[in-house]
C-alpha cells in the first residue's frame, strides 16, 4: 500500500503544482471541459527525488520523461513506494532502446518512423508487455524536430497498425518555438478527428491552457512545476 509522507507546504515543486492546477482548472471551466478530460502529466525530466518525492507524497502519478536511461536510473526505486505511477516517454525513442522503454514506460508518445515503430511491436512481444502509443506528429515540419511529417502521417499510421501490429491511441506534438501555438495544435486535432484518435497530447507549461481549449486530452507540464532545472540536484540522486 502506498504511504504518502507528510507535504511540505513551502517546497517550490508543490507550491508549482498547486499553481498549475489551478491554471488548469480555469482552463477548463472556460472550455466548458470537466477537469476530468485532461490529464495533467508531471514532466519530471532533469530532476530528482527531492523535486519529485514531494510531487508524489501530494497525490500525483502521472509523470513524463524524455531519456530511456535517466528514466530507468531513478523510477525504479519510486516505484517501490509507489506502485500506481504512470510513466510516460514523451523525448525521441532510439531503436536500441526500445526493449528498455517498453519494459520501464506505460505509454510511449514519440512514434515517428518505421523502424521505431517496427522495434517496439518486437519489444513488446519479447516482454509482454504493451504500453500504450501516441504517434508524434511534426506539426512544422523542422528538420532538426522527431516526429512525422503531417502528410506522412496516413501511411506511417497504416504501418504502425497493419505491419507492427500497435493500437495507437492518439497523436503529440511540440509546436516550433517561434510560432504561435495554436495552429500546430488545431492541425493536431483536425489529423486527430480525421484519422478517429481520440487522444491529443499538447500543451506545455507557458501554452497548455490554449491546448486544453483546443482539445487538449494530455498536458505535460515541467517548468511550471519543478521550476528551472539548472537550480536542482542531480536527477540521479534517489
Amino acid at each position: 500500500m502506498e504511504q504518502p509522507h507528510p507535504m511540505i507546504d513551502e517546497n517550490p515543486s508543490i507550491s508549482g503544482l498547486a499553481e498549475v492546477k489551478a491554471r488548469l482548472r480555469r482552463a477548463c471551466r472556460a472550455a466548458g471541459r470537466s477537469e476530468k478530460s485532461v490529464k495533467l502529466i508531471c514532466v519530471s525530466k532533469g530532476f530528482g527525488y527531492e523535486a519529485i518525492r514531494p510531487v508524489l507524497d501530494s497525490g500525483e502519478r502521472v509523470f513524463g520523461e524524455n531519456r530511456v536511461q535517466e528514466a530507468a536510473e531513478k523510477w525504479p526505486a519510486l516505484r517501490n513506494s509507489f506502485p500506481s505511477i504512470e510513466l510516460h516517454l514523451i523525448g525521441p525513442l532510439q531503436s536500441n532502446k526500445a526493449e528498455a522503454a517498453v519494459a520501464l514506460f506505460d505509454v510511449i508518445q514519440t512514434l515517428d518512423r518505421p523502424k521505431i515503430a517496427m522495434a517496439v511491436s518486437a519489444a513488446m512481444r519479447k516482454t509482454g508487455r504493451r504500453p500504450k502509443c501516441y504517434i508524434q506528429v511534426n506539426t512544422g515540419e523542422e528538420p532538426q524536430k522527431s516526429g512525422v511529417l503531417p502528410p506522412d502521417l496516413a501511411e506511417f499510421l497504416r504501418i504502425c497498425r497493419k505491419e507492427a501490429g500497435l493500437e495507437i491511441a492518439g497523436l503529440m506534438c511540440i509546436p516550433p518555438a517561434d510560432q504561435l501555438a495554436s495552429p500546430h495544435f488545431a492541425l493536431l486535432k483536425q489529423q486527430a478527428n480525421e484519422f478517429k484518435l481520440a487522444e491529443l497530447s499538447m500543451g506545455m507549461s507557458a501554452d497548455f491552457e490554449l491546448a486544453v481549449q483546443l482539445s487538449a486530452t494530455l498536458v505535460r507540464v515541467g517548468s511550471a512545476i519543478f521550476g528551472d532545472r539548472s537550480q536542482h540536484l542531480s536527477p540521479m540522486k534517489i
